[in-house]
């Protein structure tokens, strides 16, 4: 079959790889792909968000399966218009999507149908959510309502800083409209991790845990990116906290979902926080996670397309899903001043000797190819992945990879999956 990814990110170049180890995959197709990508696949210049020429470009070429990679084309409606078209495409619909793509959306959801969640208000003027800020106090969460590539999240210490997020997000517009609303919760403490899962609608499978970092610098300093690393499993989650999340989150959303007619058929993915031995939710998001997809498929044991196909057949159920007992930790190389400003067109060294490494897979996430030579072209450049029977081993190892790779201002974290070693793997 020919399978077309969307999407140019580390989290595509991952679906990319997994893909490629199917029997039955015979040709990929990636738009519009990066520098590593285009190593598995053919790659198209058209930009995830143009659905038109994705549709055109599938038809032309005759393409069996989509995968579907951003949110922005999923609350766009890429679905629908597939579907419309009779092209089999994964991923939710757009009224499905809407659990990523609207928080304010999302917060009512949780409230109406009892999922554990933070108090929240949700505010389109100013000055209701500046007063709403004083009289909480703080630390306090202000979110952007609307997609923002996960970065319209303040976590403020101050009342001051809260009050300053607001300016950004309602006056300034840094985030355009995806600020025109905007969600003030409590703050959770606790420990985060992240909980991806399968569904057709119906069967809900959890996939291997996983944890982010989204501090842009060692001991989650700094302002928040869209990742900078992450690993499987994370222990963080135990078998009674996957219980609880199954029984009391992601059945439950897949559920009132379908109550609302919007039925979730894709991966579903929630941010929890973790306090004595509880989960809440932060925030729902609708598709794979980006850097979680790196060492969770470089976990999976099983052909990602049999479960694909079964979720659009509506036959999750009957699909044995498999996963390797290594732990995976992915270390994202970033353009220094990300999540600021940063150059792009700096040269790669090193990525032949970084992937000839046993037990390194080295992701491509903001690359491009350039006069022959693979430059960055991104803030997010790689997602050096180690796997291992340990997590100790899989950091050793996605760490000796990062060390044969080098290119000017590169940045990257220093500690990832520390906090699993902290509870002894």
């Amino acid at each position: 079959m020919k399978v077309l990814v969307v999407g140019g990110g580390g989290r595509e170049h991952a679906l990319v790889w997994k893909v490629a180890q199917s029997p039955r995959v015979k040709k990929i197709y990636a738009a519009p792909g990066n520098a590593g990508m285009a190593q598995l696949a053919e790659c198209a210049p058209i930009k995830a968000e143009d659905i038109a020429g994705l549709l055109a470009f599938a038809r032309s070429k005759s393409v069996d399966l989509t995968i579907v990679g951003p949110e922005g084309a999923l609350s766009m409606g890429i679905v629908d218009e597939f579907q419309k078209a009779g092209l089999r495409i994964f991923g939710p619909a757009r009224n499905a999507a809407e659990i990523e793509a609207n928080k304010a959306f999302t917060k009512d959801l949780m409230k109406n149908y009892h999922i554990p969640s933070a108090e929240y208000g949700t505010f389109t003027e100013r000055a209701a959510a500046e007063a709403y800020v004083r009289s909480k106090g703080a630390p306090i969460v202000v979110k952007a309502a609307g997609l923002a590539a996960g970065k319209g999240v303040v976590v403020a210490e101050t009342v001051e800083e809260a009050v300053n997020a607001l300016d950004m997000i309602m006056t300034k517009k840094i985030f355009g409209a995806a600020g025109d609303v905007v969600v003030v919760e409590e703050c959770l403490k606790g420990e985060e991790a992240s909980f991806m899962a399968f569904t057709d609608g119906k069967t809900v499978v959890p996939m291997a845990s996983s944890q982010d970092h989204k501090r842009v610098f060692d001991a989650d300093k700094g302002p928040n990116t869209g990742g900078m690393g992450a690993y499987s499993p994370a222990p963080v989650v135990t078998k009674q906290i996957e219980r609880q999340v199954m029984d009391k989150v992601m059945n439950p959303t897949v559920r009132a979902m379908e109550k609302e007619g919007r039925l979730f058929k894709g991966i579903l993915y929630a941010g929890l926080m973790i306090h004595n031995g509880e989960a809440r939710v932060l925030e729902f998001n609708a598709r794979f996670g980006d850097p979680e997809t790196q060492p969770v498929m470089a976990r999976l044991d099983s052909d990602l397309i049999d479960i694909i196909e079964a979720i659009l057949d509506g036959k999750l159920a009957t699909v044995p899903i498999k996963w390797k007992t290594d732990s995976a930790v992915c270390v994202v190389m970033a353009s220094g001043g990300y999540p600021g400003n940063y150059d792009k067109g700096r040269e790669i060294r090193g990525l032949d000797q970084a992937s000839a490494l046993k037990n390194v897979m080295v992701f491509h996430s903001g690359t491009a190819l350039k006069n022959g030579k693979i430059v960055t072209d991104g803030g997010r450049v790689l997602g050096v992945t180690g796997l291992g029977p340990t997590v100790a081993a899989a950091i050793d190892n996605a760490y000796a990879g990062v060390r044969e790779i080098s290119f000017d201002g590169a940045h990257y974290r220093r500690d990832i999956g520390a906090r699993a070693l902290e509870t002894g793997n």
